[in-house]
């Protein structure tokens, strides 16, 4: 069966078609800069590899190049769209309404729209994509794999927030949580790894977007990502927690509009407003040279970090494993360093030799003495979807 999995953002594309349940990746790519100054588009199979600049103003011109290369004479990799079985789409935020995989109908189509306010940076982008997947392959099943679905396990007492009820009971205003496909998936390679049949770990996802998750015997009890994607960690463009009287005393006395404190919030901060860079190699690269705004940044988002790490130890009652994740935590030495040094009380050290890497498989890199393994695990979303999708079908 071949599965074609669409991750679809604001200005990009990520794609993979797998033939399931062999897990076999039959291609792979990036449409990226969608609607912006030189758009590309990537894409590899096991012969073949291509990276192309080409005008790409929208999602549905941009599906329709990948498409192309699908079928291509000489690069492609089916015949027939009609080969394509099924196209399974990450979608952000389902809210309340989904805590499973779905087929994707159009009470499911209009839910996902409903809660556009909630993830306004993700959910259009991924209705979106499954708007053209739809014209692209009509003969395919589409699926929806919710990134807050994993978190749905969450007691009362961890997703409820301390204002009236009626906030909770009427209008679903609740701690979600995202990235749960990623959390998930590195959640199962680490058990698996571990061998144990219960487990307390804290899996943390490090990209441009940021969150923890608190995961016993494998299943959400925490996470730091909340209503919208914009609690807890600092992030690339995103403050992450702050003082909700910080949004009043703009509003109220420094003449902001609340759409503009929200463009701040989510656009405008976190490395961003901190440094003027939100992709973290630059940042790296500039504190080694000197600039102080960069250190600062890294030692405030390790710190951030840390006390988050500290709030799961206290959740979890304990600590088997931390797993770092996604673009930043995989790749970043220095930050992975930060968070791990000064911590012997929880029982974490870090060996900085076996941190020196930049991790494409499963890599321990914690010390011999530590009491609590550190494991950088490869995320592998579009992986998750597909197997969520070959399941819901079979």
């Amino acid at each position: 069966m071949k599965i074609l999995i669409i991750n679809s953002g604001s200005s990009s594309i990520k794609y993979q078609l797998f033939k399931m349940p062999q897990e076999e990746v039959i291609c792979s790519g990036l449409v990226e800069r969608i609607g912006l100054a030189n758009p590309e588009i990537h894409y590899k199979s096991n012969n073949h590899s291509i990276d192309k600049i080409c005008e790409i103003p929208n999602h549905e011109i941009g599906l329709g190049k990948v498409v192309k290369f699908l079928l291509d004479e000489e690069v492609g990799v089916i015949k027939s769209t009609s080969e394509i079985i099924a196209v399974g789409h990450r979608v952000v935020h389902g809210g309340a309404a989904f805590s499973n995989t779905v087929v994707i109908d159009e009470k499911v189509k209009d839910i996902i729209k409903e809660l556009f306010p909630l993830a306004p940076l993700h959910n259009p982008a991924n209705y979106e994509g499954i708007i053209v997947a739809e014209t692209m392959f009509p003969s395919a099943t589409q699926i929806a794999v919710f990134d807050t679905a994993f978190h749905q396990t969450m007691p009362t007492k961890a997703y409820k927030y301390a204002i009236p009820n009626k906030f909770l009971n009427v209008n679903k205003i609740r701690r979600y949580g995202f990235h749960g496909t990623s959390h998930k998936f590195v959640t199962e390679k680490a058990i698996e790894h571990l061998g144990a049949k219960s487990s307390k770990i804290i899996t943390i996802h490090l990209g441009n977007g940021c969150s923890m998750t608190a995961v016993k015997d494998g299943k959400s009890v925490d996470t730091s990502l909340g209503f919208g994607p914009n609690e807890g960690l600092i992030m690339g463009s995103r403050s992450g927690d702050v003082d909700q009287a910080i949004i009043f005393h703009l509003v109220n006395n420094l003449d902001y509009s609340i759409d503009e404190v929200n463009n701040i919030l989510l656009r405008d901060s976190g490395m961003t407003g901190l440094t003027g860079h939100s992709d973290l190699r630059d940042i790296e690269k500039l504190a080694a040279q000197g600039n102080e705004d960069c250190k600062l940044a890294l030692d405030m988002s390790a710190y951030r970090i840390k006390q988050y790490i500290g709030k799961y130890v206290a959740v979890l009652n304990g600590l088997d494993a931390i797993i770092f994740t996604a673009g930043v935590g995989e790749n970043s030495i220095v930050l992975r360093k930060l968070i791990c040094e000064e911590m012997e009380f929880f029982g974490i050290e870090i060996d900085e030799e076996k941190n020196n890497v930049k991790a494409r498989k499963l890599t321990e890199i914690h010390s011999e003495k530590s009491k609590v393994k550190i494991v950088v695990i490869p995320t592998n979303e579009e992986l998750e979807i597909a197997k969520q999708s070959f399941q819901l079908l079979n």
